[in-house]
């Protein structure tokens, strides 16, 4: 039986086993299998520590230890959750962490040095979607009188930020500001949250890191926040915020304590973004190659397990990451919507099937133009202070995300009959940007190849050579 160590790790598989019936078992099949696993003996590290936030998004780490990929690559691992992001990070870059559940920006804004400087890397993006912004009962009250309603008096979904406007200029006509709370400064959450704001002619502020303004609050309308996802709905509740943005299972928590309600999903805001990925440090991918390739095919492996037929195995999933050593929510509140579908209000259960994707669309791959859409993000409300050309996006999106080790490991499953050549992208013609995208909530198209061009047709933020005065 599993248990966590004191420090609240799960323990390596490697545990249950004696060294010497590891070593026996490792000669006999060598033995029998020849070549595939000659290369199997050149991981440059074994054993392995991986940490996580408590979130939904963190378990394709839980099923490649459970369903024992991992040790199918020859790699003991144990996972580890982390008490926030900032920690997770610097455990990452200290070495205490091989690598991690990171923030997809978190490895980009490492590399730029924004926060902190170290060159971390990802070559496996762990899911698309996700999230979604809640608000507390009584911003929900006040929305509610503003909202179009659909025949059977349910309000319209999704709610556009054009009527939290509305709400938000009466807590201005009464003197008080609007509060939320967002996971990290470069987090999805924080710029999801910030794009569904200023789509409704909201402005959640500017960062002035040259000026040593890192709160983001510069000409707010919104005043945002960090606040770690499990203490979101407590946060809440206690009145010290008035809606956040965070992924599962903390909105769906709102739902079932009734202190909250959820407005949108990230899935609404932009269809399919990127979510959350798999990081270590570039030195770290140096010095263990076969190591981090091994990693991202057991990986790869646990997220097209967690999609297979029509995510028949999502509620096995839900029941395992419920456990305390992982997420430790209650199964209901995880399966709301790790299954399909997302709960609105009590009772206001809606079909939301692509809520929670870990493998089709390509949700794995790296996609260069994912990492880009985040560095526009960042110029556009400050984190980046001055223009860069578009090459400059394009050169840090190579220099962090790393296809070429996703591909190396897809087509290592692939020979070794571990997957099929349809489930992957065309190697040999993909070029690591997504056609333009058209499926944002505000309607303006995104091209992964111009990013000022981007930039500049939005309608709030930094354009051109603007700076934060």
């Amino acid at each position: 039986m599993k248990k966590a160590s004191e420090k609240k790790a799960l323990p390596s598989r490697s545990s249950r086993f004696s060294r010497l019936a590891l070593v026996t078992l490792a000669v006999v099949a060598q033995m029998s299998a020849g070549s595939a696993l000659a290369a199997k003996a050149k991981i440059e590290k074994p054993d392995l520590k991986f940490g996580f936030i408590k979130l939904t998004d963190m378990v394709p780490l839980a099923i490649a230890y459970e369903k024992g990929y991992f040790e199918d690559e020859g790699l003991y691992v144990t996972l580890e959750a982390q008490a926030n992001w900032k920690v997770l990070l610097d455990r990452v870059i200290s070495g205490e962490l091989d690598g991690a559940h990171m923030l997809a920006g978190q490895p980009i804004g490492a590399t730029i040095g924004y926060g902190t400087k170290a060159d971390v890397i990802t070559a496996f993006s762990m899911d698309l979607n996700g999230n979604a912004i809640t608000v507390s009962n009584a911003v929900m009250e006040k929305l509610k009188a503003k909202l179009p309603k659909q025949p059977d008096g349910k309000p319209v979904h999704p709610v556009k930020a054009e009527y939290l406007k509305a709400v938000v200029d009466d807590f201005k006509k009464e003197g008080k500001p609007f509060k939320m709370g967002m996971v990290f400064p470069v987090s999805t959450h924080n710029y999801e949250l910030r794009y569904w704001l200023a789509s409704g002619g909201l402005n959640p502020g500017y960062y002035a890191p040259l000026k040593g303004d890192t709160s983001g609050t510069i000409s707010a309308d919104v005043q945002l926040s960090v606040t770690p996802p499990p203490q979101m709905p407590a946060t809440m509740e206690a009145g010290t915020i008035d809606g956040y943005c965070v992924g599962e299972p903390w909105n769906q928590q709102a739902v079932f304590k009734g202190i909250g309600a959820p407005v949108i999903t990230d899935y609404e805001i932009q269809k399919n973004n990127p979510e959350k990925v798999f990081g270590v440090t570039k030195e770290w991918n140096d010095k263990h190659p076969n190591t981090h390739k091994a990693v991202v095919k057991a990986m790869i492996r646990a997220a097209w397990w967690l999609d297979a037929e029509n995510n028949k195995n999502r509620p096995e999933a839900a029941k395992i990451i419920s456990r305390s050593g992982y997420v430790g929510a209650d199964y209901k509140v995880i399966a709301n919507s790790m299954t399909g579908t997302f709960e609105y209000e009590k009772g206001d259960v809606r079909q939301v099937p692509d809520f929670n994707v870990f493998f089709r669309y390509n949700a794995t791959y790296p996609y260069y133009s994912d990492a880009i859409w985040y560095l526009t993000q960042m110029r556009r409300w400050g984190q980046i202070p001055e223009h860069k050309p578009d090459s400059w996006y394009a050169d840090i999106a190579k220099k962090v995300y790393r296809p070429d080790i996703y591909a190396a490991a897809a087509k290592e499953l692939i020979a070794e009959g571990k997957m099929k050549a349809a489930d992957f992208p065309d190697f040999a013609k993909e070029s690591g940007f997504k056609p333009p995208q058209n499926d944002f909530i505000d309607g303006i198209v995104y091209d992964g190849s111009k990013p000022n061009a981007y930039i500049d047709s939005l309608k709030i933020g930094l354009k051109g050579k603007d700076k934060v005065k």
